[in-house]
């Protein structure tokens, strides 16, 4: 795998970061912008939102203009730096809200295209490990971002919080104009081709499973630190760790599946949504008991996110994996993504206890394992 496919795999790590640190703020962004725990989990929803917006527009234009990646890339991540900064002396809700917006597209802008220029650098065979290596460094946002902003956020409070994001992806944006090669994933496609795979039912199905598994995972985990204080009755001392060992799950399941998924997906999400059903389930019932609530986090975060690799082998079993294809399937990811969050928000908001989101995500995914269920009653052996 060529290094700089690590680098971008960075570079989605800050901008991750940026998307989820919300989760482990919620108290401190409730009482500064006097808005509920709902509220402040909607701005999780805001970001996938404009994810969901803004990767499909932004790559159609991409390939109308013919723009080259290389530049391209390193302009959004430059934008992307400036509003996050932004954003940290902000003082109105509905301002943030807007940069939130704001920010999710310029996300999918960058993810976007670092998916296209890793899956240029690497053979078909490795595509799937080199999408993971990229959507993988969204999952360490997990394992040090969120719990080092949640502390950050304890100590110096939200705003270097946010500030600090921006500085890293600043690093990140100085390490690629000096390693991302200027031939790297030129736009050759022509948007014609590019949309010939949208006729094929078989790519919305990938993108429905998709969407359902993204769906679960993150109606639970936008709302872990409620759920483990309020219910669990851990500490705010505590959390930070709890959060990384549910990131470095997300990293251990991440490198199982990256290895395992270019002939064996079907396998990995019929077993994974089984997993993760009755984790979300079981801790839904047993949130109360520490042991359990910290098992059922570890199994939650082995058997979520980390299908991702699964998730864009199928995506290039049946499609070819240009920048649209991939923008598409990463909007309709961040539909779920936003979406779950938004319902367990709503939930709480209607005066439902926290849990709420832990039911809401385990509904979530049984609906994902019943759209794979039928490949196998088939007597399927892939996806075809």
């Amino acid at each position: 795998m060529p290094v700089v496919v690590y680098i971008l795999g960075l570079a989605i790590f800050s901008i991750g970061t940026s998307e989820l640190m919300v989760a482990g703020m919620m108290t401190t962004l409730s009482e500064a912008f006097h808005i509920t725990i709902g509220e402040v989990g909607h701005l999780i929803s805001y970001f996938a939102f404009g994810v969901m917006v803004g990767g499909p527009v932004l790559t159609y234009l991409f390939l109308r203009l013919k723009a080259p990646y290389r530049p391209t890339l390193l302009v959004m991540m430059a934008l992307y730096v400036v509003v996050q900064g932004a954003s940290a002396f902000i003082s109105d809700h509905s301002i943030l809200i807007a940069v939130r917006v704001i920010t999710g597209v310029l996300c999918a802008g960058c993810l976007s295209l670092s998916l296209a220029i890793s899956m240029a650098l690497v053979s078909n065979e490795n595509r799937p490990r080199a999408a993971a290596v990229i959507i993988g460094g969204f999952m360490v946002s997990t394992v040090f971002g969120v719990p080092l902003a949640t502390i950050i956020n304890q100590h110096w409070g939200w705003r270097i919080t946010f500030g600090l994001v921006a500085v890293l992806v600043l690093l990140c944006l100085i390490a690629l104009i000096r390693a991302l090669p200027s031939t790297a994933g030129q736009c050759s496609l022509k948007v014609a081709e590019e949309f010939r795979a949208f006729k094929n039912m078989a790519y919305w199905k990938a993108c429905a499973t998709s969407c359902l598994i993204l769906g679960a995972s993150f109606a639970a985990f936008s709302y872990f630190v409620p759920v483990l204080t309020t219910v669990t009755g851990f500490t705010m001392q505590v959390i930070p760790f709890i959060l990384m060992l549910y990131g470095a799950a997300n990293i251990v399941g991440n490198i199982i599946v990256g290895r395992l998924a270019y002939r064996h997906s079907l396998i990995i999400m019929v077993v994974g949504l089984t997993v993760l059903s009755v984790s979300l389930t079981g801790m839904a019932l047993l949130a109360q008991y520490q042991w359990f609530a910290v098992a059922f986090v570890i199994l939650i975060g082995l058997s979520g996110v980390p299908m991702n690799p699964a998730m864009m082998a199928r995506i290039v079993s049946v499609a070819h994996p240009g920048p649209m294809v991939n923008a598409v399937h990463t909007s309709v990811i961040n539909i779920g993504l936003g979406g779950g969050t938004f319902l367990a928000g709503l939930a709480i908001s209607a005066g439902y206890d926290v849990r709420a989101a832990l039911w809401i995500g385990a509904g979530l995914a049984v609906l994902g394992l019943f759209s794979v269920l039928p490949y196998l009653r088939r007597g399927r052996v892939g996806w075809s």
